[in-house]
């Protein structure tokens, strides 16, 4: 297992990234919808949108390049699920709806942003990538 411990942070780095990536993208074709459901204006639906595609594409581009990519992608992710856990889960921590929450709690949302604070703080250094 030990020759395979400078490769288990792609586990790590393939679920941040491809949640961010999904949720991105699939705001893109629905931008107007979103605003109206999430009370926000579709240029801020837009702008969320990028923020997630981009950080979760620099987390993951970041494993095969450069340190600060994972970095700035981590931190980029970091105000979008700030914004999710206080703005919509906050006051539940189990992640499913319920009548007070029903877009469920922040269980998820805490994971993913202990996920983001892990990649910052360590940045490539978890893959022996250097700058």
């Amino acid at each position: 297992m030990n020759k395979l411990s400078p490769y288990a942070h792609w586990t790590l780095r393939i679920a941040l990234g491809s949640v961010f990536i999904y949720h991105g993208l699939i705001k893109f074709p629905n931008l107007n919808g979103l605003a109206q459901m999430m009370h926000m204006s579709v240029i801020m639906v837009f702008m969320l949108a990028v923020v997630e595609t981009v950080g979760g594409l620099l987390v993951l581009v970041g494993g095969f390049y450069k340190d600060w990519m994972t970095r700035v992608g981590a931190l980029l992710l970091m105000f979008p699920m700030l914004g999710a856990i206080f703005m919509v889960h906050w006051g539940q921590w189990n992640f499913m709806a319920s009548k007070t929450h029903p877009m469920g709690g922040m269980e998820f949302q805490v994971t993913l942003l202990l996920l983001q604070i892990y990649f910052l703080i360590k940045g490539n250094s978890v893959a022996n990538v250097t700058d």
